[in-house]
């Protein structure tokens, strides 16, 4: 946080900078007896905190400000998302990339685009590793990913293709909608769980997300969410001012079909007139040096298009 970072130097360094900057201020600064020199007062840099902005709605859901809480919750989530300018930059750039494919896949799984933005709090659109052993944009376990049909093995791993761990996460959100008939829910279960939101409604006796006392990770979750979507919506609003080039474009690539298993995909990238390195960027789940393939399976590779 650019805020405290300063704070990081420890107690002493974070005193004697204070006193730096405090000798600084003021019109005058004694240089010895009888000598002054005028020096400009610098002022002080404005920071405002963001607005709620009206109207703002998360799959179809308003924020119910009138509930205790709801509007400091919002608040801070609005604060981060506004002054972590390298990671939220970061990913405002990364979403001129990437969006564009994960959208579609949401429309046609009947999905509200408005969920796009948990790939977002869950990753910053990208094929991080959580602690927990959590990977790729959509964030799953080994188990819930292959719960939800994706490959997890040695060879394959394919939480980290977009496609199709974009498919899967549309998959279990349909799954808890079904179950609990309201998005936002849905939305909660997926950072804690069905089985542990489930239980925290049955034993608090709330319907509503807002009714829940949760812990502290899912009880910001939703509130990320509606925080992200005002940012990345109206990213101008919050100060993050992008030109038209500074918005990462989508790959540029093409497809080849594999019906067979590849014992070398260094052999393989150097058959199609490519770097091993542009086969693995483009096709990270690929986790070995080589590609097993099943029967009735088989694996589309992308390719950089010449």
């Amino acid at each position: 946080m650019m805020v405290t970072g300063w704070m990081k130097w420890g107690g002493m360094a974070a005193l004697a900078a204070l006193g730096w900057i405090a000798s600084g201020l003021g019109t005058e600064h004694s240089l010895g007896a009888g000598q002054t020199a005028a020096v400009t007062t610098q002022e002080a840099q404005q920071v405002r905190p963001p607005r709620i902005q009206p109207g703002l709605d998360f799959a179809g859901t308003a924020l119910p400000m009138e509930r205790v809480g709801v509007r400091e919750r919002m608040e801070r989530e609005l604060l981060i998302g506004t002054f972590r300018h390298s990671s939220t930059l970061l990913t405002l750039k990364r979403s001129g990339r990437w969006f564009p494919i994960i959208e579609p896949i949401l429309v046609d799984s009947g999905i509200p685009l408005d969920f796009k933005y948990l790939s977002v709090i869950e990753s910053g659109l990208a094929n991080a590793v959580s602690p927990s052993d959590a990977r790729g944009f959509w964030q799953f376990m080994a188990p819930a990913a292959e719960e939800f049909g994706l490959r997890v093995d040695r060879d394959v791993d394919e939480r980290y293709d977009v496609e199709k761990a974009t498919r899967a996460a549309c998959a279990y959100l349909n799954e808890a909608h079904d179950r609990y008939g309201d998005w936002i829910l849905a939305a909660a279960s997926y950072n804690m769980g069905m089985a542990g939101l489930s239980r925290r409604m049955e034993q608090q006796g709330g319907a509503a997300y807002w009714d829940l006392h949760l812990n502290e990770e899912t009880a910001r979750y939703v509130y990320r969410l509606f925080a992200t979507k005002q940012v990345m919506e109206q990213p101008e609003l919050h100060g993050f001012r992008l030109e038209a080039e500074d918005w990462w474009s989508p790959l540029q690539t093409r497809d080849t079909v594999v019906v067979d298993a590849i014992d070398d995909l260094a052999a393989l990238a150097t058959s199609k007139g490519v770097s091993y390195n542009a086969l693995k960027t483009l096709n990270p789940w690929l986790r070995s040096d080589r590609l097993t393939v099943g029967d009735d399976q088989y694996y589309v590779l992308k390719f950089p298009l010449r």
